[in-house]
Formats: structure tokens, C-alpha cells, sequence
């Protein structure tokens, strides 16, 4: 049954790749105007399912299953972002003149069925259409469970809105249980890509039971190192907004790293600036000795992903002792530096390894939306196909097309070969 869906679902992706980008710009209007509509709708359904499930969730998923006006306001500018930008499908990546009227193009091109995979953040559903929609992919949804009544509203809606301007809705679905997942997980032939995005017990069953090419990221363990140039007031506030803003996302930061040379003055005021808005805080040895902290972080902790409002502090003696706590012990997701020293936040910048890395900054910008992607799709740590916050550009990949008038590889080979121009042609 699930193969026959997946059968139908790839025609589907087929011929949205052959639409007009007019008509998918359309299309993603209409999904804008729908989740506007039904605003109220959609909030009732999220409430039964938060009623149902939020007493036996953690903090952190408990928050990321409700919805709220602010929520669907941001996921509907994000749908209109994404209406107005150029169609990516068919966009010359680069093109060659190999010899005279026999010139090579590289284009964009769909990946073709993508399965999203998400717990407890319904609104990432609609997400996930916009950006599938406007890359001409297919899509095939699995939400969790706690968010069932969301999740279906927000397909259901999806679906008649399209429906009802009669345009295609056979290119997206959902489906429900662990055990359709499992089944999806062996149809390679079907799905060109998997992106979970969840626990990092459930990304790591997919990434490593999965015959699909998965993207995605484990953990989300995010660092910020203040540097002795640091502007103090600036770091106490950038500190704060990364870990209080939103602490049960991926990119709020679990680690403070402050240099040794800071420590006697900037550790007091950020452990008293941390306790008025409720952030625990557990330390090193000397972060403990510091401000007569109990709570010690082991070295098998310095990993760990609070996703919560408690805060890791440890001293470094320098910004390369720093990249190397970052490097051995962060997920690769998202760390950042805090300094005026121009040349400190360049050699941070070059030799932290991961998606990315920002100075001066909250970790909290390290998202689709606040990267001018329109939205996102998940976000990568690893370093093949794509990585960081991955937008559209995440769901194309590319293919040659070759034109020619007759010609033969026989006329390029030999004693006598022809040469090839190799001549690079800007693209129009």
C-alpha cells in the first residue's frame, strides 16, 4: 500500500517539475492564504493535541508542539518570501563552449521525493510544502504523533486550498507510524533523500539504518567563547538571547567558553545576569572556584545537549584552546565568538569546524529564515550535499545537457585529434 502511494506521489513530483515557476508561485500563495484563513482552525487542533500530549512530553518538546498566532504569522511571511523568489528549477549554473555549436550547460535541478521526518513542531509541515513546492519536489511528511490533529489540518487545508483553485496537491502526503517509516526507509528506488529531525537517538537510528541518503544533524551543541577584546555589556546580552530565546532549539547555545584572562571579572556579573532569568548554570573547576559554584561538568559532559534552560561554563586559557574544546566536544552546528579583535574573530572563524560560525552574534540566527532561505528544511552537520540551515538550494541538485550539431568523440581522438575550446560562456 505505502509503495503504491510512493509510486503515485513520484509521478506526482514528476510533473510538478514540469510546471511553469508562475504556476508553483501561484500555488504557494495559495498555501499562504489558506494557513491565513484558517488560523483559528488550526490553533483548535493544536490545542487538542497539546491538551493530549504535552503532560507526558519534556519541556523543550512540550514547546515545540504548541502553536501560536506568532508561529503561523512567521510560516505565512515565510510561504511569501518563497512566492516571490526566481525559480530555481532550470537556473544555468554554468555553461561551456567545448568546440564550435557544441556547448555544455549545467543546470539546477530537482532532487525529485524528499521524506521530512519531524516531532512535535507541526508548523515545520507547511514549511516543508513551500520549500518542496518552489524547488519542484515531492515530499512525503511524518510527523509525530503527539501532533496528530496539527498535522492533519495542516494537510487537509493544504490540500482543499489547492484543490479548490484547481491546482495539483498529488505531490505531497503524509503518513503516520513508526512502522510506515521503517517500510519507506527500504524504498531507495522511490525517495532520493531522507531528513529527520528530531531526538538525536531517532536521527542516528535513520542515519544509520537508512538505504537513503539522510541529512540531517544528531545534536545540536552550540558554543560561544568571549575573547579578551570582548565587549562585555554586548556578550552578556548576546549570551543571554542564545540561551533564553528559545533554549529547547538546536541552535540555542549549551556552552560558554571564557578566557582565562576575563574569568575574575566577567564570571561573577554573567553568573548573576544568568540567575535573574532562571538559567542554571554548572561549570568547570575553576568557573566553580570562580563564583562558588557546586555544579561541576565531567569531561563525558562537555557534549551534553541541555535543550533547557541551564548554561555549561568552562575557562580556557586561549582563543586556540577554545577552538579545540569546540572542535572535540561540539556537534558542528553552530559556534560563535565574542570579541572587538578583528583578527581573533578571523582565525576563530577559520579554524572552528563547523556549519556555521559567527562572530559577535547570537548561535540563535543559525535558521533558514533568518539566512534569507524563505524557510527550512532541516539543518546538516556533515559536509557533503549541504550543510548548515538548509534551504531551497538544499533540494536541487544538477545535470549536463549537452548541444550539439552532429558531432562524434572520433573527430576529438587520434592522431589527428580535434582540440576542444573549453571556452567559458557567462551565463544570460
Amino acid at each position: 500500500m505505502l509503495r503504491e502511494s510512493l509510486l503515485h506521489l513520484h509521478e506526482g513530483s514528476h510533473a510538478l517539475r514540469l510546471l511553469p515557476g508562475e504556476t508553483r508561485s501561484r500555488m504557494l500563495h495559495v498555501l499562504a492564504d489558506a494557513i491565513t484563513a484558517n488560523t483559528p482552525h488550526l490553533l483548535d487542533e493544536n490545542a487538542r493535541d497539546y491538551e493530549e500530549h504535552a503532560s507526558t512530553l519534556s519541556p523543550a518538546l512540550a514547546q515545540r508542539l504548541k502553536l501560536t498566532h506568532e508561529k503561523l504569522q512567521t510560516l505565512v511571511a515565510g510561504l511569501r518570501e518563497l512566492e516571490i523568489t526566481e525559480d530555481p528549477i532550470g537556473s544555468i549554473l554554468a555553461r561551456t563552449e567545448l568546440d564550435d555549436r557544441l556547448v555544455l550547460d549545467k543546470i539546477s535541478v530537482p532532487l525529485g521525493v524528499v521524506c521530512v521526518i519531524f516531532e512535535s513542531r507541526p508548523d515545520v509541515l507547511h514549511q516543508v510544502l513551500g520549500l518542496a513546492l518552489r524547488s519542484g519536489n515531492g515530499v512525503v511528511l511524518k510527523g509525530g504523533r503527539e501532533a496528530t490533529h496539527s498535522n492533519r489540518a495542516m494537510v487537509r487545508i493544504a490540500q482543499e486550498a489547492l484543490r479548490h483553485e484547481g491546482l495539483p496537491c498529488e505531490w505531497f502526503s503524509l503518513i503516520e507510524g513508526r512502522e510506515s517509516v521503517e517500510e519507506l526507509l527500504h524504498y531507495d528506488d522511490l525517495v532520493d533523500l531522507v531528513i529527520p529531525r528530531g531526538s538525536n537517538e531517532f536521527v542516528r537510528h535513520i542515519q544509520e539504518t537508512s538505504r537513503i541518503p539522510v541529512l540531517g544533524h544528531a545534536s545540536g551543541v552550540c558554543h560561544l567563547y568571549v575573547h579578551p577584546s570582548a565587549d562585555l555589556a554586548q556578550a552578556l546580552e548576546v549570551i543571554v538571547d542564545a540561551k533564553t530565546h528559545y533554549p529547547a532549539a538546536c541552535n540555542a547555545v549549551e556552552t560558554v567558553l571564557v578566557d582565562s584572562t576575563i574569568a575574575l571579572t566577567f564570571l561573577p556579573v554573567l553568573f548573576d545576569t544568568l540567575s535573574k532569568v532562571n538559567v542554571r548554570v554548572r561549570g568547570c573547576a575553576t568557573t566553580a572556584s570562580i563564583i562558588n559554584l557546586s555544579d561541576l561538568v565531567s569531561d563525558e559532559e562537555w557534549s551534553t545537549e541541555y535543550s533547557a534552560l541551564t548554561l555549561a561554563v568552562r575557562v580556557v586559557d586561549s582563543l586556540d584552546e577554545a577552538v579545540r574544546h569546540i572542535n572535540r566536544f561540539g556537534s558542528h552546528h553552530t559556534d560563535g565568538i565574542l570579541a572587538r579583535d578583528k583578527g581573533a574573530c578571523e582565525r576563530f572563524a577559520s579554524a572552528v569546524d563547523s556549519a556555521s560560525v559567527f562572530t559577535n552574534c547570537s548561535t540563535r540566527f543559525a535558521d533558514g529564515y533568518r539566512f534569507g532561505l524563505g524557510a527550512e528544511i532541516g539543518i546538516g552537520t556533515g559536509k557533503i550535499h549541504a550543510r548548515g540551515p538548509v534551504g531551497m538550494e538544499g533540494l536541487l541538485t544538477y545535470k549536463y545537457i549537452l548541444r550539439g550539431d552532429g558531432q562524434i568523440v572520433a573527430t576529438y581522438s587520434g592522431e589527428h585529434a580535434k582540440s576542444f575550446s573549453f571556452k567559458k560562456i557567462a551565463r544570460s
